[in-house]
């Protein structure tokens, strides 16, 4: 039996960083913002660009986990008219149009819950998709969606936190797919001054568990970032400051691309991704 489509991509997006030297770069947008068409743009540019993997988050009125920046990049998303449908046809536009670099959903489970878990898995499927990552699911509850991504040859990607005890790393390691993200900082989402002193310490306390890749993901805003989390974990998740490049520029809308391209420039440090 062929390897699911995801398990290529995502484990050729890791080595193909590390062939060049350095840590994958994990690239996140809210899925519809400021608008639909302009959202499919910017996506289409942090791909352009050369981004390792693109995170979409799927919005929701809820977001208890983002931080400000990313919970009004999903109510500008919502008020434009961004649904589930718009998302998934994002998502198949992009893999049509590059069909090597994977795209994983971040979402919150009460949005797979009300389309059904068989149903979302299959829809992931069918657009392309290579993961979902569920921030608010616990892995003791896991165990349902697990198995209609297994189906569907969808990668569940967990989340570590660090308070999250060795036991339950064990577990979470066990059940993830694809990658595992650690959560850098406590609290929501959101640009950071400094990054954690401990964050090499953490990473290696996960890979003591799986052979996964880890991203490290919150706060990562600077290019001073992307080198420290970079020397330890596999990749590294740019999310609130990408969505501030779109919120700064939604006044033209047509500038965001080109912007969020520059974004990813500095950085690199002036480097190509």
């Amino acid at each position: 039996m062929e390897p699911p489509a995801h398990a290529d991509r995502i484990k050729n997006a890791f080595l193909g960083a590390q062939k060049k030297g350095r840590a994958a770069l994990v690239a996140y947008i809210c899925g519809g913002d400021p608008s639909p068409e302009t959202s499919a743009a910017c996506a289409a540019a942090l791909l352009e660009v050369g981004v390792d993997i693109l995170e979409i988050g799927v919005p929701f009125s809820d977001p208890l986990a983002d931080g400000e920046t990313n919970q009004l990049a999903a109510q500008r998303a919502l008020a434009a008219g961004m649904n589930r449908g718009r998302l998934f046809k994002l998502a198949s536009d992009l893999r049509k149009k590059f069909p090597r670099t994977p795209v994983v959903l971040y979402t919150y489970y009460n949005l797979v819950l009300a389309r059904g878990l068989e149903a979302f898995a299959r829809d992931c499927r069918e657009a392309g998709v290579d993961g979902i990552l569920t921030l608010d699911l616990p892995p003791e509850e896991a165990a349902p969606l697990d198995s209609a991504c297994r189906a569907q040859g969808i990668a569940n990607i967990y989340i570590v936190a660090p308070t999250t005890p060795e036991a339950r790393i064990r577990e979470i390691a066990a059940r993830a797919t694809g990658f595992i993200y650690y959560v850098s900082q406590e609290g929501v989402t959101g640009e950071r001054r400094e990054l954690a002193a401990n964050l090499a310490e953490k990473i290696a306390a996960i890979k003591r568990h799986t052979p996964l890749p880890v991203v490290a993901g919150f706060g990562i805003s600077t290019p001073e970032h992307i080198a420290k989390a970079g020397a330890c974990a596999d990749g590294v998740v740019v999310g609130s400051a990408l969505v501030r490049v779109i919120a700064e520029n939604a006044a033209t809308p047509g500038a965001i691309p080109l912007a969020l391209s520059a974004k990813i420039h500095h950085l690199l440090g002036g480097k190509s991704a």
